[in-house]
Parts: C-alpha cells; structure tokens; sequence
C-alpha cells in the first residue's frame, strides 16, 4: 500500500531529523558555546535555528518543536550546518526522497482507485480520461 508506504516514510525521516547529529534541545548544553548564525525559521513566526561553531545547533523558543520544524531547521540552517554534518546530510536528502516518492505513489493509488471506484456509477468519465489522455500525447 503506498499509503502506508508514505506513512512509514515520512516517520523515519522525523525521526532521523529528531536525531540530527548537533541538536541540542537544553540550554545547559549550550552553555559556553560561541553562535555562529541565528537564522529565521520559515513557516514559525519567532522562532529561529542557532547555530554553533561546533556545529550544534538549536530550536528557539525552546519549547517542545513539532516534528515539522526539526525539517525546517535543517533547511533553514542547511548552509551553516552541512559543512560539520555532510554524511547526515546526505542520509536527510535520501529520506526526504524517499518520503517525497512515497507521496506521489500514495497520490497516484489514490487517485487511480478513485477512477476505479467512480467509472461504473459515472459512464462519461471513461470518454473524460480517453480525451485527457489524447490532450496529454
């Protein structure tokens, strides 16, 4: 099922983002550390990615992120980060794909049994699908 194909995932890639290598959730962690970047967290009004020299990194305000934002942070902070976290960088970019992919095939098994599940009830969505499969030639 590529429903669940999607579902699994997208929850391995939230996972490997909540174990990114340099992410620091406490403040007692950063404490001496020099920052390196602070930089806005798209799609979070307020909240930033710091970045360290060492290569750590953190999610402010501090609260509880949402898996969402761990993504975003690395994103945000691909530029800062990626030059200490290569490998990991590469591991994100694979399940990023890979969840990506899934969700289009989750798409197509949706939409593909929809047309299944339509064309008897509704006789003039076989001619519909024959004429945009002619316009797309």
């Amino acid at each position: 099922m590529a429903v669940e194909e999607k579902w699994k995932a997208n929850q391995e890639k939230v996972a490997f983002t909540k174990q990114f290598p340099g992410l620091t959730l406490d403040w007692q962690t950063c404490e001496g550390k020099t920052v390196q970047a602070v930089v806005p967290l798209r799609g979070k009004q307020g909240a930033t990615v710091v970045v360290f020299t060492d290569g750590s990194f953190s999610i402010m305000p501090p609260l509880a992120p949402e898996a969402w934002e761990f993504g975003q942070a690395l994103i945000d902070a691909r530029a800062h980060l990626e030059p200490k976290h290569k490998e990991a960088y590469v591991e994100y970019d694979r399940l990023v794909k890979k969840d990506r992919d899934a969700l289009k095939s989750a798409r197509v098994e949706k939409i593909v049994g929809a047309i299944q599940n339509n064309l008897e009830q509704i006789p003039e969505l076989k001619d519909r699908l024959k004429e945009l499969v002619k316009e797309w030639k």
